[in-house]
């Protein structure tokens, strides 16, 4: 637990580390956890590549949808609490129970959605209960679930495999003591509440200052940016473990390399000031052409076993130290609307999820996972163009809170994560992703 917590009251730590462990249930058991357990899924119900690619938009768009609706009833944190729970339990449940390919997709639309609904309640949480710098610091911890929930979901799928109907099982019950232990920690804010104002820390105050179209026009280079970055990652959140059991790797080194990409979300950190010294479109450039890379050399060399892991940890470094490049960049170039601006650029990431698992689950049908990898490394380039010759605006404020990753753009004072959802420090004061 980091310093600024050791501070807090036992109940305040508790909600944190309750928190940060349901954003690695929503994220790393539930919605990601989809592309780890595809192959064995496929061999059980007969799920195409299309059509699984398919199902991995749909859910991509419900995660959206969940997102936005969870941004527009911030104040109502409890009820988004009790609904990303809902739908998490009750998703990974349906997929356990799935008789036939229908019943999955519906109930791994549902999953999906636990995510984008789980990010925006948790931020009103945070917020609730703790001030200043050390909520920031807390809203950074909550952040580093999704990539130890991606490792995690590795280790489960290393001890189950083939069994992906308990693994799933299990991602329910955790994601229910989860979300419990958050309703029960989530109480009055007390003394601290009443000292500070109705106002303090609330989720949508103080009031972002007014920004007219000509401003918001300044959002086209990094939304085009997002949409190819998720396009491309599409590529490894929906057929990842599949391109490396289908090289042969088999199940245990295709689990050990999607840990390796948790591991890489996770380990963001230490590059995090290295990072947060260049401007964001730089940051962006260097960090989109990282996953180019890796994507790349998965397509190339998928049946080495050292080639695949580093590819797998190179690959969840780049995507999480990717996103944090995107939020910062949104603080950049609007920052009387960063929160506004974060949140459209993360939806529009996970929208490119959703278009580009079908595009890779239909080139992968014709032509091959291997030369689909590709393509989606030839996209992650073209993602990376976005940052060049782009102004990165004014610098926005030094902080040391922790990344976005894959949760999601929900935030009173600043930018968001993801997805998908992944764990660094950023330059600019924000707040949040996916497959």
């Amino acid at each position: 637990m980091k310093r600024s917590l050791l501070s807090a009251s036992s109940r305040d730590t508790s909600l944190v580390v309750a928190a940060t462990c349901f954003i690695a249930a929503t994220y790393g058991l539930v919605r990601l956890a989809y592309g780890l357990f595809l192959p064995d899924v496929q061999a059980s119900l007969g799920l195409t590549t299309a059509t699984a690619g398919a199902v991995s938009s749909a859910a991509s768009v419900a995660y959206c949808v969940g997102a936005l609706c969870g941004s527009a009833a911030g104040r109502r944190r409890r009820v988004l609490v009790a609904a990303a729970l809902t739908t998490a339990v009750a998703g990974s449940l349906g997929m356990a129970t799935a008789s036939g390919v229908a019943s999955f997709a519906t109930a791994a639309v549902v999953a999906s959605t636990s995510a984008g609904l789980a990010s925006p309640a948790l931020v009103a949480v945070v917020q609730h209960h703790l001030d200043g710098p050390r909520g920031d610091r807390a809203q950074g911890v909550v952040n580093s679930g999704t990539g130890p929930g991606l490792v995690a979901a590795g280790v489960l799928a290393a001890a189950l495999s083939p069994d992906w109907r308990t693994a799933f099982v299990v991602s329910a019950a955790v994601s229910a003591a989860a979300g419990l232990a958050v309703l029960l920690l989530d109480g009055p804010r007390g003394a601290r509440a009443r000292a500070h104002g109705p106002e303090a820390r609330g989720v949508l105050a103080p009031r972002p200052q007014r920004t007219g179209p000509a401003a918001w026009s300044r959002l086209a280079r990094p939304a085009g940016g997002a949409l190819l970055l998720g396009a491309a990652s599409a590529a490894l959140w929906t057929y990842g473990r599949s391109l490396l059991v289908g090289a042969g790797l088999g199940a245990g080194w295709s689990t050990a390399a999607w840990i390796g990409v948790g591991v890489g979300g996770t380990v963001t950190a230490a590059t995090a000031g290295l990072l947060s010294r260049r401007p964001a479109p730089t940051a962006w450039t260097l960090t989109c052409s990282g996953l180019a890379a890796a994507l790349g050399l998965l397509g190339v060399a998928p049946s080495s076993r050292t080639a695949a892991l580093l590819a797998c940890v190179l690959a969840g470094w780049s995507f999480v130290a990717a996103t944090t490049a995107l939020i910062s960049w949104s603080g950049a170039v609007l920052p009387g609307s960063v929160a506004g601006a974060t949140a459209t650029l993360f939806v529009t990431l996970v929208l490119g999820q959703a278009v580009g698992s079908t595009l890779v689950g239909a080139a992968a049908g014709g032509h091959g996972l291997p030369a689909a990898f590709v393509g989606a490394a030839v996209v992650a380039l073209g993602a990376s163009t976005c940052g060049w010759a782009s102004s990165p605006g004014a610098p926005a404020p030094r902080t040391d809170r922790g990344a976005e990753g894959a949760r999601g753009p929900w935030s009173r004072s600043g930018p968001p994560e993801v997805l998908t959802g992944p764990t660094t420090p950023t330059p600019g004061r924000r707040r949040r992703d996916g497959a």
